[in-house]
């Protein structure tokens, strides 16, 4: 049989006030310590009583004494009633100075390109902050799985979030390696990527993403064919290096690699551009210092544009 935990309202009231004339035994002496007349000590002591259903103190002109039930009462209540001082002053500290676990849920694309040193030194600037970082494709509900915010391209963050921009907008590039371009040739119209082993990617849902390009300023979508797939962009462009096929990726993933000549850039005419990409988090009107304090770092050492 399920029991019902749930507390009565008022159910603490007077609580205090039997705990300061249990430890002193003396009304006056209890009023005195929590700032109110003793008539008021007096009047919360019976309530209390009353909604217990026992005499909790023995009253005498000279003394006041604790019952059997108020032993009982007193032996429960006054670690209780620690633990929720404690408790308040746990969450007040959280509440007043950038501290505790701020969860962020991420792709992994952005880690290596844009998060580790971005985490690296704002964990030395402010250490009593833990950072998780739950690297991720998924588009997860951050308040129903317990994160504090997520980093996203801005075309998948949902209008009723607020969203901090960390890059500057950059195109989808389609990249080869050098040795797969030898054996098959560069495409330079979008029909010629009928002929060509194009890497795709399988999104969270299930689907298939088709690649998107812009043909004369038209937005297009192609379902492209070849022989792998991959969950994330990091695998994607893993395969382009090694040869495999042709990868539609963001250009930021694959600089580094365009640069070491491991990958070729093709199609740059037909490249769409996305809103880059964005920390975001629920519109709520307070926000703990632990996630402020990250706000307002990403926005001045991001280097995206303003």
């Amino acid at each position: 049989m399920k029991q019902n935990f749930t507390v009565r309202h008022g159910a603490l009231d007077g609580v205090e006030a039997f705990l300061s004339v249990a430890q002193h035994r003396s009304f006056r002496r209890a009023a005195a310590e929590l700032g109110v007349t003793p008539s008021a000590i007096s009047q919360a002591v019976r309530a209390l009583e009353s909604r217990v259903g026992a005499v909790l103190f023995i009253r005498t002109t000279r003394s006041v004494g604790l019952t059997e039930a108020g032993e009982r009462f007193l032996a429960r209540a006054r670690p209780a009633f620690e633990e929720l001082i404690a408790a308040s002053g746990a969450a007040r500290e959280l509440g007043q100075k950038p501290a505790g676990l701020l969860r962020l849920t991420v792709p992994r694309s952005v880690v290596p390109i844009l998060l580790e040193p971005l985490i690296a030194s704002f964990c030395r600037a402010f250490p009593e902050i833990e950072v998780e970082l739950a690297a991720s494709e998924e588009l997860v509900d951050l308040a129903a799985e317990g994160f504090d915010a997520g980093i996203r391209m801005g075309q998948f963050i949902d209008p009723d979030m607020v969203a901090v921009r960390l890059t500057k907008p950059f195109p989808f590039v389609v990249v080869g390696s050098p040795d797969y371009f030898a054996r098959r040739g560069r495409p330079r119209r979008l029909d010629d990527l009928r002929e060509h082993a194009c890497l795709r990617l399988r999104r969270s849902n299930g689907a298939l993403a088709p690649w998107s390009l812009n043909d004369n300023g038209r937005s297009v979508e192609i379902a492209v064919s070849g022989s792998f797939i991959g969950h994330d962009f990091p695998t994607l462009v893993g395969a382009a290096v090694e040869g495999v096929g042709l990868a539609q990726v963001p250009a930021p993933l694959v600089t580094f690699a365009v640069k070491a000549k491991q990958l070729v850039r093709v199609l740059d005419p037909f490249a769409p551009m996305t809103p880059g990409v964005f920390l975001y988090y629920p519109g709520q009107r307070q926000i703990m210092p632990k996630l402020r304090a990250f706000i307002d770092y990403v926005k001045s050492h991001s280097g995206a544009a303003r």
